[in-house]
């Protein structure tokens, strides 16, 4: 299998960012990647398929969670560079923002996964998954992008909420990578003016 091009490593990065999981298996070479989303995101799961479609281990399907809840995931196929982002990621066994770059790509597919937006045009990423140091780390790499972010207490855990001044950048950057499905989670959608 050959190495992951730009936009599948972009499409991986941000689902680490968001929710996606990476999983090494003892007895096993190499990891892969999980990607499970409510089936009401089954447009979203069907576009990340279609990226990730070369090194995928089969096609999407549903399957019942916990309750009433319907899944719809995939998995990839083991990959060294899906290892390499495990050691990455997963450093002690806890999920963590290691050194890395954002891209545009990387940015949407984040947002699309833990985006959300509040009255008056307030735009989350729901990042309580991340402790504290994590959360500065993700503020920086926002940053690098030009976007100003501060962590909000959500309850118990804190989450990024974007500055209003960096709404419409933010926007700009991320718009032309959401899918129509996704759209609603903009809070400006370039396209519609």
């Amino acid at each position: 299998m050959g190495s992951l091009t730009q936009k599948e490593r972009s499409v991986v990065i941000g689902t680490l960012l968001g929710d996606g999981y990476v999983r090494k298996v003892a007895g096993r070479r190499d990891a892969f990647l999980e990607i499970n989303h409510t089936l009401k995101a089954k447009d979203y799961v069907d576009w990340k398929y279609s990226v990730l479609q070369s090194f995928s281990a089969g096609i999407p399907k549903v399957r019942k969670g916990r309750g009433t809840r319907m899944a719809y995931r995939f998995y990839t196929c083991q990959h060294p560079e899906l290892s390499d982002l495990h050691k990455q990621f997963y450093e002690g066994g806890k999920k963590q923002i290691p050194s890395i770059q954002l891209d545009p790509l990387m940015l949407a597919v984040w947002f699309m996964d833990d985006g959300s937006r509040c009255r008056d045009r307030d735009v989350y990423l729901n990042t309580q998954q991340f402790d504290v140091s994590d959360q500065r780390k993700l503020i920086a790499l926002l940053g690098d992008m030009g976007l100003v972010a501060t962590m909000n207490k959500d309850k118990t855990y804190y989450r990024l909420r974007f500055l209003k001044e960096s709404v419409m950048k933010l926007n700009q950057i991320i718009s032309p990578y959401i899918i129509p499905s996704m759209r609603y989670k903009l809070s400006y959608d370039p396209v519609e003016t």
